[in-house]
């Protein structure tokens, strides 16, 4: 039976290099659990496609399509040097400056009292002049 549908599908792609190709790719479409277009009849995935393919029952641009979809590839991520992960952000370090910035910041802050205004401008001109000795 095989050999009766490649020579049926040689009429519909004359070049057997892309028969073959498109065949194929039918196949593992129909392995991934694409819809049958005629019955199976007992038969494998690859006379199926090629059965399909002589009938002219799927699409040969969708097809292709989908062949040079999966013989497409995208390139691989170089990995990255050691300094680059450094200056890279990610939560640990990100959490990490933070609470540092935070506690910089609260010790650099004064503390809030509860004195009058009087009572604080006299301890910033106190320790203005100690700062000036």
């Amino acid at each position: 039976m095989a050999r009766v549908t490649v020579e049926d599908c040689v009429e519909k792609i004359p070049n057997r290099f892309q028969l073959v190709l498109l065949a194929a790719q039918r196949a593992r479409n129909l392995s991934r659990g694409e819809e049958l277009t005629l019955d199976r009849d007992n038969d494998k995935n690859p006379v199926v496609a090629l059965r399909e393919i002589a009938d002219e029952t799927i699409s040969l641009d969708k097809l292709e399509a989908d062949l040079l979809k999966s013989l497409s590839r995208a390139p691989e991520p170089e990995p990255a040097d050691e300094e680059v992960l450094d200056l890279i952000p990610t939560d640990q370090n990100i959490f990490g400056i933070q609470d540092m910035a935070a506690e910089e910041e609260a010790q650099t802050l004064p503390v809030e009292s509860e004195e009058a205004p009087e009572d604080l401008e006299a301890a910033i001109e106190a320790e203005l002049a100690g700062r000036r000795r």
